[in-house]
């Protein structure tokens, strides 16, 4: 085993100096667009044990009036990325039109969406434990032109 010059050893401590820095300001300061040098805070937070916990969905409806799940199975598009850019989705709602695209791409003989909607699924919480019991949000809808 060789020694370290005074150099290579200058050099990382340097390169750990300037990693726990960014760690620092990153979880100080950062965002989850920061990772892995700022918080992820879906993994850093926690519902309160007498709140509803939302699960988010996206559902199409066909011409035949069929509600459909628009999962990554039918659509190839993760729900976290649906979940990450629901902002834009809500500023925009014809953007949904992108997912009602992709589901037509891998199922060329199914009926025609003519609506694309973000749905979250409040889950009653009592005391930390499901209730058994929910409600459906909307928060997003596209329809297709007529």
């Amino acid at each position: 085993m060789e020694n370290l010059t005074t150099r290579g050893r200058a050099t990382r401590l340097g390169a750990t100096a300037l990693g726990l820095a960014l760690l620092l300001v990153g979880t100080l300061w950062g965002a989850d667009d920061d990772f892995p040098f700022g918080p992820f805070r879906m993994y850093a937070t926690s519902n309160p044990p007498n709140e509803p916990a939302p699960d988010t969905r996206v559902e199409g409806v066909d011409s035949a009036g069929t509600v459909i799940d628009l999962g990554q199975d039918a659509t190839g598009i993760r729900r976290a990325e649906i979940e990450g850019q629901q902002g834009r989705y809500a500023e925009d709602p014809a953007l949904l039109r992108e997912v009602a695209d992709a589901y037509a791409e891998r199922h060329p003989g199914a009926a025609e969406l003519v609506e694309v909607r973000i749905v979250i699924r409040w889950h009653g919480i009592r005391a930390g434990r499901p209730t058994g019991r929910h409600t459906d949000e909307t928060v997003v809808r596209w329809q297709a032109p007529r």
